[in-house]
């Protein structure tokens, strides 16, 4: 029987990956467990099995006068002893009496197989918490197992993930064997195995999800820099109010376009996460490193005239045509909100009409402008008070600015009809960001 075990042990280590040594360690522990519980166990003992033959014994330890015993002892949770830990102890200068009772044969193949099977459980389950501990942030599949007030139990394969009310969207209802995709947030261990908890509100799974359908972002040729989201919600009168997301992306490889690679033909790609994110509108926007032309193409689908940024706040002001104003803003802000989430900028969005009445308390620059102010003159006849790129007498928004003749300016390029893929995301219910939304002068 002894020898069985020992195989049984090596056998463990191969299928399950859990060190020989380690589980014969704790058997080990166990034995001197369950000897401690016999009517004549002395007070301070060691359980050994023999690595080859698996041979059992329990040995009386007998310790010279200096060493202190009491701080050698270790102890559970619950403040039970357990053993000794002779580690720093000279095994040589400590006198062993075999004191291996006649029965404990017996006793030792029950003790081993409750030791093995548990230790396999916690073997597995240190597995499994290695296993989902470096995977924060990608994106899984599971199927809905339970759903209550509290938390939806999603199984994983041989986990069970949860899913908190508070990382569910409002107006998402989860059935029972309905598959779903969520990203991981955090991973806990426990007695009970590890705890991985799962997310449909994180930004994290609109990354994912462009990283799936678009190769060009899976590939490191396109990027998303920043994703800016809000959830659908339950409006007032209990209807469900859809989402809304908006994403910058750039490219970094020539001639691949950004906006163009995430939309896909027609809007197929778009349209795939869209459908995952259940009607999430998504705003997808080019990336740029100018603040203010940056901004103008993150407010889309509003069109933008001007831009005037105060680089020391952060702020910017938005000047929009008075028909696009609640356009630019949005329901309820989000659209404005959400642009200032994604840019990091504060924003002020105002009409042509306001801007009007308050430049009329504003002084600006005269004719000859300032060292580095932009020459182009704004909608009301006033110069442009922002500064003018290197090399340049505009600035990014009025790069393409033509000096007015008579009574008349040409309009800039910026304002030409949307692009292709603005064509192709508007057949899939979406708004690229920036096609169609370059301010003009």
């Amino acid at each position: 029987m002894s020898r069985e075990i020992i195989e049984a042990l090596h056998q463990i280590e191969k299928e399950k990956g859990i060190a020989f040594d380690a589980l014969l360690e704790a058997l080990e522990d166990a034995l001197l467990s369950a000897y401690k519980k016999t009517p004549d166990a002395v007070e301070h003992a060691k359980a050994e099995v023999d690595r080859d033959t698996g041979d059992m014994k329990v040995y009386q330890l007998i310790f010279p006068e200096h060493v202190d015993v009491e701080a050698l002892k270790m102890h559970d949770e619950e403040g039970e002893e357990i053993g000794l830990d002779l580690s720093g102890v000279d095994m040589s200068e400590v006198e062993r009496i075999d004191v291996t009772p006649d029965d404990f044969g017996r006793i030792a193949a029950q003790t081993a197989k409750q030791v093995i099977m548990q230790r396999i459980r916690d073997a597995e389950r240190d597995l499994m918490f290695e296993e989902y501990v470096d995977r924060v942030g990608e994106l899984v599949t599971g199927v809905v197992q339970q759903s209550d007030a509290r938390y939806t139990l999603v199984e994983l394969g041989r986990v069970e993930a949860l899913l908190p009310k508070s990382e569910q969207i409002e107006t998402e209802h989860y059935e029972h064997g309905a598959r779903v995709k969520a990203v991981i947030v955090k991973v806990e261990d426990s007695t009970k195995g590890p705890q991985v908890i799962l997310s449909r509100k994180n930004e994290q799974l609109v990354r994912r999800l462009f990283e799936i359908e678009v190769p060009e972002i899976a590939d490191g040729l396109v990027e998303i820099r920043q994703v800016a989201r809000e959830t659908g919600y339950r409006g007032r009168d209990g209807k469900p109010v859809p989402g809304r997301c908006k994403i910058a992306v750039i490219s970094h490889a020539d001639g691949v376009d950004p906006v163009g690679a995430c939309v896909g033909p027609r809007g197929s790609r778009v349209r795939m996460v869209v459908s995952e994110l259940r009607g999430e509108r998504i705003d997808i926007i080019p990336y740029h490193d100018d603040a203010a032309r940056y901004v103008a193409k993150a407010l889309s689908p509003a069109r933008v005239r001007e831009v005037l940024v105060d680089d020391e706040d952060q702020s910017a002001t938005i000047i929009v045509p008075d028909d696009q104003l609640s356009l630019a803003i949005g329901r309820d802000g989000q659209n404005a909100r959400l642009a200032s989430k994604l840019t990091g900028w504060r924003i002020d969005i105002r009409s042509q009409q306001q801007q009007a009445e308050a430049e009329a308390d504003m002084d600006f620059a005269e004719e000859e402008g300032v060292a580095g102010q932009c020459m182009a003159v704004t909608a009301t006849g006033k110069r442009c008070p922002n500064q003018a790129v290197a090399g340049s007498r505009y600035c990014s928004i009025h790069a393409d600015y033509v000096e007015p003749e008579g009574d008349e300016a040409e309009t800039p390029a910026a304002d030409a009809a949307p692009g292709p893929e603005a064509e192709a995301a508007g057949e899939a219910g979406e708004t690229p960001g920036g096609d169609g939304a370059e301010p003009e002068a």
